[in-house]
C-alpha cells in the first residue's frame, strides 16, 4: 500500500486502509473501489490523504504501535464517555460520573498491552478519520505517544498508568468550547480565545472532583499549555514548576495537532513537526525531552510517497532506526516521469547523493 495526498487519487484506486467515523466505527472499509463522488466526499469530509492499494507496494504495511481494534475501540470509549459528560450534572456543576477511572484505567491498559508487543516502536501515522473525529482520536493518539515516553523514561506501571489517565483525559474541557470556535478559519478575536483557553481550568475542574482519577492525572489538564519559558497558560509556569506529566502531552498535543488537518491550515509533515519541535526546545518546551520524543516518531512513515532531490517518485519501504531522515524507498517512477519496469529499492542511509525534498 501506498499514503498518499487525496489530490494524486484516481477513479478505481482502492483503499487499503479504513476511515474512519467520529466514533472510530468504519465510514469506508478497506478494498472499497474510489469513485470520483467517493472522493469528493472524503474531500468535502477534510480527508487530505488516504492509502491505497498498488501492485508495486502490496507488500507495503505499516506496522502498528496498537492494534486497529484497539485503537477504534479507544476512540468509541472516548466518544461515549463525552456524551455521557455532556449529559450529566457534571457539564453544568462537579458532580462525579461513576467509574470515569476505572474505565480510562482499563481503556490505557489495553493500550499499554499493545505498545508493550512492540520490539523497537516508531510511531507511525496510520489512522485516517473524518475532521469531525478529531478530539476523540487526538486524544488516543496522544495518550499513545504519552505511553511510548513513559516507557522511554522508565516510568514505573503506576506512574505510566497515572500519564496515560491525563493524556486520554487532557482535552476534556474541549467540550465547553462552542464548535463554531473549534472550527473557525478566520484569526480569533481575544474574547473567543480567552473562551478557548478556559478549557484547560474548565478540563481539570471536571477531573479533580472524579474520586477515581489521580490528582496528578488531571494536572495534564490543567498544565498542558503551559510552556518552558513561562509564556503559556493559564498560569505562566515555567521550567521544572509544569509537572513533568503534562510537559510530555503537551509534546504529544501539539506533534499531533500539527500532523494533523484542521480548518484553518494544511497538515504539517512528520518531518516539519519534528523541526518545529527542535526550534521550540527550552522555549516551549525542554529539550531533553524533545530529543527523547523524537527518537520514537517515525520521520518518514511507512508507505509515505514522497519525490527525491533528483525528481525520482518513491514510496518508504523501511525506517532506519539509528538515521530517521534516511529510509530505505522503493522507486515507482524516474526523474523523466516514465514509470519503472521493475521498482527497486534504495537506502538513502547509504547512498549520501540522494535525500528526500517532499513527500506527496
Amino acid at each position: 500500500m501506498r499514503r498518499v495526498h487525496i489530490s494524486m487519487v484516481r477513479p478505481g484506486e482502492k483503499l487499503a486502509r479504513p476511515i474512519m467515523r467520529e466514533n472510530g466505527s468504519v465510514l469506508l472499509g478497506a478494498g472499497v473501489e474510489l469513485s470520483e463522488r467517493f472522493i469528493e466526499r472524503l474531500r468535502n469530509l477534510g480527508i487530505d490523504v488516504v492509502y491505497v492499494e498498488d501492485d508495486w507496494t502490496h507488500d507495503i504495511i505499516p506496522e502498528e504501535v496498537i492494534r486497529q481494534e484497539t485503537y477504534q475501540r479507544a476512540v468509541d470509549t472516548i466518544y461515549r464517555t463525552v456524551g455521557s459528560l455532556l449529559d450529566s450534572p457534571a457539564n453544568k456543576g462537579r458532580a462525579a460520573v461513576p467509574d470515569l477511572g476505572r474505565t480510562f484505567r482499563q481503556l490505557f491498559g489495553e493500550i499499554m498491552h499493545d505498545l508493550l508487543q512492540c520490539k523497537d516502536i516508531m510511531y507511525n501515522l496510520a489512522n485516517i478519520h473524518v475532521s469531525d473525529a478529531y478530539l476523540f482520536q487526538h486524544s488516543v493518539n496522544v495518550a499513545v505517544l504519552a505511553g511510548i515516553m513513559g516507557m522511554a523514561k522508565g516510568y514505573n506501571r503506576n506512574q505510566i498508568e497515572e500519564l496515560g489517565i491525563g493524556a486520554l483525559m487532557f482535552d476534556i474541557g474541549m467540550i465547553r468550547v462552542p464548535k463554531e470556535l473549534l472550527h473557525k478559519k478566520s484569526p480569533l478575536t481575544p474574547e473567543e480565545r480567552a473562551v478557548i483557553e478556559k478549557h484547560t481550568t474548565e478540563g481539570f475542574d471536571m477531573l479533580r472532583v472524579q474520586h477515581d482519577i489521580p490528582l496528578v492525572s488531571a494536572h495534564c489538564a490543567l498544565q498542558h499549555h503551559e510552556r518552558y519559558d513561562g509564556s503559556g497558560y493559564p498560569r505562566g509556569l515555567k521550567g521544572q514548576e509544569i509537572h513533568e506529566y503534562a510537559q510530555i502531552v503537551a509534546i504529544a498535543d501539539v506533534y499531533d495537532a500539527l500532523t494533523s488537518p484542521r480548518s484553518y491550515r494544511n497538515r504539517y509533515s512528520p518531518s516539519e513537526a519534528i523541526e518545529y519541535l527542535f526550534g521550540a526546545g527550552n522555549t516551549l518546551f525542554d529539550l531533553e525531552l524533545i530529543k527523547l520524543f523524537c527518537r520514537h516518531i517515525s520521520v518518514y512513515p511507512v508507505a509515505t510517497t514522497v519525490m527525491l532531490n533528483t525528481g525520482q517518485i518513491a514510496v518508504v519501504t523501511a525506517n532506519n532506526p539509528l538515521a530517521v531522515h534516511r529510509p530505505v524507498v522503493r522507486i515507482l517512477r524516474e526523474a523523466d516521469g516514465r514509470p519503472v519496469r521493475h521498482p527497486y529499492e534504495i537506502d538513502l542511509q547509504y547512498d549520501t547523493q540522494l535525500m528526500i525534498v517532499k513527500e506527496l
